[in-house]
């Protein structure tokens, strides 16, 4: 029997999970500086400047300073407004993380807003720090830093967000969920502030939805975060998804008390780190038995110059080309999320979530009312995709 008569063989029905109400209703809540009330002050305050500039047009001062007024509470007014749209941005905490990635003064005022709060620093190789929030419950969150020059991996910040009661526990081990960043300019960061994975985690556990397990945001930027790598092995560059698979869920077994075979660990990503956590796991099916992904894609798309021209790289990195054929030696289990807003995410999702079917494997596609291909869509599906994960953890006994 080949790989995929196997897999058929053995698999059970993937199911999108049912989550309580107010468990949803959080995870689709807009952050403060979401609100389009903000955006919506800066328009109309832009507009109350243009019209005292008329009104005082014979006074050229005032002509001058009301025109530079205008032109910055226009473009306050703008990038509010698609912060709204996006949800990159949800707390202060948020912001001071984005201003730090600036140079100069924009950098000490991002150091300055931040309350150390939301994520540890990346001063150290392993850095505890309490879970984001006031009510963390004994939730922790590492920063193992795992820099591999070997594969071309100069930094790499990973973030670990351990559950409450794992230090009083000494015995007992934990599956884990990983998760890569979107790209360009994205990090592993932003999967505690944007994407509230610290809170979504505590919120499914005290509502007794999913047991305990451990979630490590993994950095796949290889230190340059305004490239988009698409967490692949580049050639003559960054070898990013030997990174993660060799050098990351190594250290992490290693260093914390996992439960360390496939059936225990997933991998998941939004937009471009779906991609590559779709990529990545079908490559390594021997790793992770199930796949989270969210605003999927399956072709590298623009993306595909950082191959430069490798014929054979883009084939073995291009899911929609070699899904349809692959065999596979153990099942796996897929979601797919995606936002109804995002027609193209939708079909991308079904057209994956067939080609597994037709492979024998088991996929299920969850469409978030409303949203878009944005952060908004990567927050309010989490919940499902961590549930989801849950679900085939509690269907798997451990071998280690």
């Amino acid at each position: 029997m080949d790989g995929h008569g196997l897999a058929s063989g053995i698999h059970r029905a993937a199911v999108d999970p049912v989550l309580p109400g107010d468990i949803t209703a959080r995870a689709r809540d807009l952050g403060p500086f979401e609100s389009p009330l903000i955006w919506l002050a800066f328009a109309s305050a832009a507009v109350a400047v243009l019209a005292a500039v008329f009104a005082l047009w014979h006074r050229r001062r005032t002509r001058r300073w009301g025109f530079t007024a205008f032109g910055v509470l226009l473009l306050l007014a703008g990038v509010t407004a698609l912060n709204s749209y996006v949800g990159y941005v949800r707390t202060s905490d948020d912001l001071a993380r984005l201003l730090q990635k600036g140079p100069g003064v924009v950098n000490l005022a991002g150091r300055l807003l931040d309350d150390g709060k939301e994520a540890p620093s990346e001063s150290d190789s392993v850095v505890s720090h309490p879970g984001a929030g006031t009510a963390a419950a004994g939730q922790r969150i590492d920063v193992v830093n795992l820099p591999d020059p070997a594969h071309g991996v100069p930094s790499g910040a990973n973030y670990v967000v351990l559950p409450p009661g794992y230090n009083a526990d000494a015995a007992r081990r934990y599956p884990v969920v990983y998760l890569i960043h979107g790209y360009p300019f994205g990090g592993p960061r932003d999967w505690l502030t944007s994407g509230d994975a610290p809170g979504t985690l505590l919120a499914l556990q005290k509502a007794n939805v999913i047991e305990p397990m451990i979630v490590v945001s993994v950095d796949l930027t290889a230190g340059v975060p305004s490239t988009d790598w698409e967490c692949l092995d580049v050639p003559g560059g960054p070898q990013l998804e030997t990174y993660l698979a060799h050098t990351v869920v190594p250290a992490i077994d290693q260093r914390y008390r996992t439960v360390a075979d496939r059936s225990h660990r997933a991998l998941g990503g939004m937009s471009g780190g779906g991609f590559g956590a779709l990529n990545i796991g079908l490559h390594h099916v021997d790793e992770f038995a199930t796949l989270l992904i969210a605003l999927p894609y399956d072709d590298l798309n623009d993306s595909v110059g950082v191959l430069d021209g490798n014929r054979a790289a883009i084939a073995a990195n291009t899911p929609r080309r070699y899904l349809p054929t692959m065999n596979f030696p153990a099942p796996i289990s897929v979601m797919l999320a995606v936002g109804t807003g995002a027609p193209t995410d939708v079909t991308t999702a079904r057209r994956i979530a067939e080609a597994l079917h037709a492979r024998g494997q088991e996929a299920v596609v969850h469409a978030e009312r409303g949203f878009n291909h944005t952060w908004h869509t990567a927050r309010a599906t989490l919940p499902y995709l961590l549930a989801f994960a849950d679900q085939n953890f509690r269907a798997s006994p451990a071998t280690s």
